[in-house]
């Protein structure tokens, strides 16, 4: 993985959307992208886990900070 900066953001779910996968931006004025648009720390996820599990995993170690649903506008 390569360095990460520390100020990511990370959630699972945006609103109106269905599907649970990990999205990420750098900054809070960005947009969320989906966690495969960054191959930079794109790690593979284990059978049958949450799409992003082991990046957002990662990322969290890094010190990302993890957004509520609800904050995630």
């Amino acid at each position: 993985m390569a360095e990460t900066p520390s100020q990511g953001q990370m959630v699972w779910k945006l609103k109106g959307e269905t599907e649970c996968a990990l999205r990420l931006r750098h900054r809070p004025d960005q947009p969320w992208q989906s966690y495969e648009a960054f191959p930079e720390y794109f790690l593979p996820d284990p059978p049958e886990f949450s799409k992003g599990y082991a990046t957002f995993l990662a990322l969290l170690k890094q010190g990302w900070q993890t957004i509520a649903l609800e904050d995630a506008a």
